[in-house]
């Protein structure tokens, strides 16, 4: 559970730094890169000890695919919060696909 705290943690970080600035159009785009770097260091210092605690449990393959589906999740929110974006039906079927992914992955075949 620690693992998905801070891979939840780290991926609102993440989605802040990599999307935060589409409301501040207005900004001078190398403003914005050393301020989404600076989020992204926060980012990082939860990504990694996840990752490093996380591959006693699962393969390295199991932790990125935890991480692609809470981003997944993540950005859902933000964008439908943050910026505002309708969660279109066809985004809720890609989604649904890459929990079937999922599925697959932790399976042992």
């Amino acid at each position: 559970m620690q693992t998905i705290a801070l891979l939840t943690i780290s991926n609102v970080f993440m989605t802040i730094a990599w999307y935060g600035h589409l409301k501040f159009k207005e900004a001078p785009l190398f403003t914005v890169i050393l301020a989404s770097w600076g989020i992204a260091f926060i980012e990082y210092c939860f990504q990694v000890p996840a990752n490093r605690i996380g591959h006693a449990q699962f393969s390295a393959a199991q932790l990125k695919t935890i991480q692609e589906v809470i981003t997944l999740v993540v950005f859902s929110i933000f964008s439908v919060v943050y910026l505002k974006e309708a969660l279109k039906w066809n985004y809720v079927v890609g989604f649904a696909l890459i929990v079937v992914a999922v599925f697959i992955i932790f399976q042992e075949w």
